[in-house]
């Protein structure tokens, strides 16, 4: 579960392409030792027929409707400092001080009204609006309205409910009710890789979170296999009753490494693996 593609954001959010991760088949393209390119010359562009779970990604389906935020104008974010001058990576390491203990929901509240809050706030945004939750009603409004402005956030149920409708949740292979066919597992899950503030005044703050994101239905007879994508959310967060929300949201296409050579595993492996491993929050 993406947070642009060439398909867009808005208004193509229910397209009902059949490719939903291609052939399934692996291409790994070696050096060829052109000039000295370890990569081997020039990169491919990008095949024409984007499939289904590349539309929908890991959050795309999230920021279509976090346009209609967007349109109202969205919170003032002129007292910040401005854009950093090419920041330097800052790595998750101990801080001193300590992680948040609270929860809304089942999303850790509670962020320091600080850089590493915001970071760390940000990165947890992502992870949960990247998870399957947000494939059924229920759980999806718990989400939105623990991570948003609530300024904004009845008006983004509306366009997600509207967006989740019966016909693209069978699109994507699950059944119109959002729950998962008998005998395979939903798979969406959003890994931040790292994070960057851009932006912070006392108020509000500009974070990138550069991820990677599964998503696709594993098991035995699965025709919608789990694929791989990568992508950056620029999350804008104001602080609002003593935590971090979210008041818009935007994504760009990565940056994507180049594949390996790791053996693609089968559909029940992936199985397994979703259901033996649990998904990570990111509070530090």
């Amino acid at each position: 579960m993406s947070f642009g593609d060439e398909h867009g954001y808005g208004g193509d959010s229910g397209r009902t392409d059949d490719g939903f991760g291609g052939t399934g088949q692996t291409r790994t393209r070696l050096p060829d030792g052109r000039n000295g390119d370890m990569y081997g010359g020039p990169r491919r562009p990008a095949r024409g027929s984007r499939s289904l779970i590349t539309v929908v990604g890991v959050v795309v389906l999230l920021i279509a409707a976090i346009a209609f935020a967007n349109r109202g104008g969205g919170g003032d974010t002129s007292g910040g400092k401005g854009a950093a001058a090419e920041p330097g990576a800052e790595p998750t390491a101990a801080t001193g001080v300590k992680p948040v203990t609270g929860k809304n929901g089942e999303i850790p509240s509670g962020f320091a009204r600080n850089e590493q809050g915001a970071a760390s706030a940000a990165a947890n945004y992502a992870v949960a609006l990247g998870s399957d939750g947000m494939f059924k009603a229920t759980s999806r409004q718990d989400i939105i309205r623990a991570s948003h402005d609530p300024a904004t956030a009845e008006g983004l149920l509306s366009d997600l409910d509207r967006a989740y409708s019966p016909g693209f949740l069978t699109n994507v292979g699950l059944n119109e009710d959002g729950s998962t066919p008998a005998g395979l597992t939903f798979v969406s899950r959003t890994v931040p890789v790292g994070t960057k503030v851009t932006e912070m005044s006392s108020t509000t703050a500009t974070v990138e979170v550069w991820f990677t994101g599964l998503v696709g239905l594993a098991g035995e007879g699965s025709t919608k296999p789990v694929t791989a994508t990568w992508s950056t959310l620029t999350e804008k967060l104001k602080w609002i009753d003593g935590d971090w929300k979210i008041s818009s949201s935007s994504q760009t296409e990565g940056p994507t490494p180049v594949n390996g050579d790791n053996r693609a595993s089968t559909a029940d492996e992936i199985a397994k693996a979703v259901q033996g491993y649990g998904g990570f929050t990111y509070a530090r």
